[in-house]
């Protein structure tokens, strides 16, 4: 029963002084120096491009990184992760979703929590290009969602350097986690993620004319109806309801086959519910459940200490023998 009973979390500096503290000033303040990456871009099975970001220092050992809702290879919560992974002498690459690395992408798609097969092209891209003994994923947030879609829909067909995976703040059912962005004390987030997509559905809307109503994007308040005309539209869902069903990872985590590690703090504004697999972890040999009782979304700050306890964690889960 692989459900950790008691985090080593030591807990937040003391002036973070709830989950929303602890989730907001990391994403403002933190900064990470000396992170340089080398891009490569690759092209997608449906004639699209990714974008990836290497930081190589000679290794056999390579960490792949997936990233949160609008966020991309230079937040701090991956390039954190890229430092101290280097710093054990890990290679690691940080992957953008489509139209994350700065530029729109071409297709009449964007990307979204069940979009699992662009993480698969990116594995399948390093297996036919590189030479890693040794291959782990990370994932944060909505890419730890993709993350866990993509080990469970692989099974027993994964390929063989691919050896651990960890998540953290991980919405491991997005209908529980998409309802938290209903709640009145979770409006800067729900504010702040939905400018950022409108933005970018403004943009392929003018891309691609008529296969979305542009003219109500100026309405939109809520992730709810924004996900019923944009979201499901452009993806192929028949609503925001059926997107969150039909990609949440929790269909597919009971076939994982790789030693997995899912850290969700137990005050996460954006987590409830079914985002925390309990039953599952009690019968699965292989998920490992660390709920902390602090640590907010993607926090997990330390006082004094340039890595998060989550990213000390990772590497620790991550590189042990």
């Amino acid at each position: 029963m692989p459900i950790i009973k008691k985090s080593s979390y030591p807990g937040p500096p003391i002036h973070h002084f709830n989950g929303h503290f602890e989730t907001i000033l990391p994403s403002v303040f933190r900064k990470i120096m000396g992170v340089v990456y080398e891009r490569e871009r690759i092209d997608t099975p449906d004639r699209d491009f990714l974008d990836l970001d290497w930081s190589k220092v000679g290794s056999k050992r390579l960490l792949i990184i997936s990233h949160g809702l609008e966020g991309s290879s230079e937040r701090h919560y991956v390039t954190g992760l890229v430092k101290l992974f280097n710093q054990h002498q890990i290679d690691a690459l940080a992957w953008n979703n489509r139209s994350c690395s700065g530029e729109m992408n071409r297709q009449q798609v964007l990307y979204h929590h069940g979009a699992s097969h662009d993480l698969k092209a990116v594995i399948e891209h390093v297996l036919a290009t590189e030479d890693y003994a040794e291959i782990y994923l990370a994932g944060i947030s909505m890419g730890g969602a993709q993350t866990l879609k993509y080990l469970g829909e692989e099974g027993s067909a994964l390929p063989q350097p691919l050896k651990k995976a960890a998540v953290y703040s991980t919405p491991c059912n997005l209908p529980d986690s998409a309802a938290t962005l209903r709640l009145t004390k979770n409006i800067f987030y729900k504010n702040k993620f939905l400018a950022k997509l409108k933005v970018k559905m403004a943009e392929k809307a003018k891309q691609f004319p008529g296969i979305l109503d542009e003219s109500l994007l100026p309405n939109v308040k809520d992730f709810d109806t924004f996900d019923d005309h944009f979201t499901a539209k452009l993806h192929g869902f028949r609503d925001g309801q059926d997107f969150y069903r039909t990609v949440s990872p929790d269909n597919w985590m009971a076939e994982i086959t790789v030693p997995t590690l899912i850290v969700n703090a137990k005050n996460d504004p954006l987590l409830i519910d079914r985002c925390y697999p309990v039953a599952l972890a009690r019968k699965h040999k292989l998920i490992h459940l660390e709920m902390p009782e602090r640590g907010g979304h993607t926090g997990f700050a330390v006082k004094g200490k340039e890595f998060s306890w989550v990213e000390e964690r990772l590497l620790e889960f991550l590189a042990s023998k």
